[in-house]
């Protein structure tokens, strides 16, 4: 009987401290009011599908003046109306992040003062948005980033 009763409330700490670091919930307090123009969401990272579609389920705006690109860890996508989810390679990145980062780059050009741009990143963003400078290839960043892995760097702190 008290086993039983110890599993309920050990699975009820459980549910809550999943619900506590839900994306799709972390990410309400922070939606901004919608402008007069349209609101394009850009991000990265392993969360990044899991936010947007918070966005898009709370959105308080025209739904229709919202939009945008996400990229996310490849198995990590999930289904949404109006924010693109593009899956790429992650820790190691690959030509899906490098096209998501040019896309989303052109995604934000020609914006004007009434519209806004909310960013959506969470851990792996770095990986995922592989658009390496003109003078590092995208092999180059990808061997780099094999050598810091193997040599036991941490990508994970601060």
């Amino acid at each position: 009987m008290a086993d039983s009763r110890q599993r309920r409330i050990l699975e009820s700490l459980f549910a809550a401290a999943l619900a506590a670091v839900d994306p799709a919930r972390c990410v309400l307090p922070f939606i901004p009011p919608p402008t007069a123009g349209k609101t394009v969401v850009i991000g990265a990272g392993k969360a990044a599908a899991a936010m947007a579609r918070g966005i898009e389920d709370h959105w308080p705006g025209d739904i229709d003046r919202l939009g945008g690109l996400v990229v996310t860890r490849y198995g990590h996508g999930l289904p949404t109306r109006r924010i693109e989810v593009v899956e790429a390679a992650h820790p190691v990145p690959d030509v899906a992040g490098q096209r998501a980062a040019a896309r989303m780059l052109q995604t934000v050009q020609g914006l004007g003062p009434e519209d806004q741009i909310l960013a959506l990143f969470s851990g792996g963003g770095s990986a995922l948005l592989a658009l390496p400078c003109a003078d590092v290839t995208l092999l180059q960043k990808q061997a780099i980033t094999r050598q810091l892995l193997a040599s036991g760097a941490d990508f994970t702190s601060s």
